[in-house]
């Protein structure tokens, strides 16, 4: 009796083992790749519904799905890791917190990215298509690569955009004329600080975050958005006035730390390329239908948009700043320039 309860309580360890192996098995590896899985935390400032959040979101689909599930995106939208100063802050660093993000293509000015210092140039960019043609070009992948190539630890991996950029403020805003002495928002980018000074205003530093009660309390009277943010985040509730002086066009890039790149592999990096090439053709459809629909709630609301026809008296103004921008890449600017 001893000995076939003894056989008994070995052939349920036996088989307990074979069920544990199992379970190991099935979640080290997934399909026939033999890739483990990895989860990616991705930082979006705007929410879920803005152009750049259904962008994050149509990217995370293309590199679940062509990735076979084995590289997970978690995208932590709404600002709830920080500014975007913060988010790349948190990824030069170090320390794996957030390995990817969805950045303004010139926020890399101030870390040192002189040619995505070119980017943010008011008045480069003369239509949507003048972009693209720049982002389907040879020039794209260098400017992609330019932070990794500068040993910051992080690499672009595909280009999209939100429309230009239009002032936008709390009084009637009709020329260029009534820029002057407003307070107007401004991340710390220098570039974008040189063109505001130029239109006589005064640049002010606010998070975004607090961009609707600074103008709602008077901190500042102005800021720039492209039209959708201006629309998603209710920016016309306590700024009700527009000019579309598009100064700069809204690109973006989305990037990826050297270490998470590093720890994939091959075939997920393929992945998440590929994932990139569909998702910045889905941006470019997305974003310019959006502008339209968005121009259309405003007038129904009650937001007052004005057109810019002559555009001279801007960039005459940010003649200086332009300059200074450029000085260091004049043949790169003007490739750019003639890309139109």
């Amino acid at each position: 009796m001893k000995k076939q309860i003894l056989a008994l309580i070995v052939a349920m360890l036996v088989c307990t083992t074979a069920v544990f192996a199992n379970g190991q098995s099935e979640t080290a590896s997934t399909g026939d790749s033999g890739d483990k899985t990895v989860t990616l935390v991705y930082a979006e400032v705007n929410p879920l519904d803005s152009i750049v959040g259904q962008t994050g979101q149509k990217f995370k689909e293309e590199v679940e799905r062509l990735s076979n599930g084995t590289v997970m995106l978690d995208i932590q939208h709404s600002g709830v890791l920080g500014a975007e100063h913060d988010v790349l802050d948190a990824m030069l660093g170090g320390g794996g917190t957030i390995d990817m993000s969805r950045i303004s293509a010139f926020a890399l000015t101030s870390y040192g990215g002189e040619k995505s210092k070119l980017l943010s140039v008011p008045y480069t960019f003369t239509s949507r298509d003048h972009f693209w043609n720049f982002a389907a070009s040879d020039l794209a992948p260098d400017f992609l690569m330019e932070p990794h190539n500068n040993g910051t630890g992080i690499r672009g991996l595909f280009y999209g955009e939100e429309g230009f950029r239009h002032f936008f403020g709390t009084v009637p805003l009709n020329s260029i004329e009534d820029m002057k002495g407003l307070k107007v928002r401004i991340s710390n980018d220098p570039v974008a600080q040189g063109m505001v000074n130029g239109v006589g205003s005064d640049p002010t530093q606010v998070s975004y975050s607090e961009l609707y009660s600074a103008l709602q309390s008077g901190v500042v009277d102005a800021a720039e958005q492209p039209i959708a943010n201006y629309k998603s985040k209710a920016f016309n509730e306590v700024a009700p006035y527009m000019i579309l002086d598009g100064h700069t066009l809204g690109a973006i890039q989305v990037i990826i730390t050297d270490e998470a790149w590093d720890n994939l592999s091959a075939a997920q990096q393929d992945a998440i390329t590929e994932a990139g090439k569909i998702t910045s053709v889905y941006n470019r459809e997305l974003s310019e239908g959006a502008e339209k629909e968005v121009l259309v709630q405003l007038a129904a609301e009650g937001a007052v948009v004005v057109e810019v026809a002559d555009k001279g008296p801007w960039q005459a103004a940010c003649a200086d700043i332009i300059a200074e921008a450029t000085a260091s890449n004049k043949a790169l600017y003007q490739k750019i320039l003639a890309m139109q």
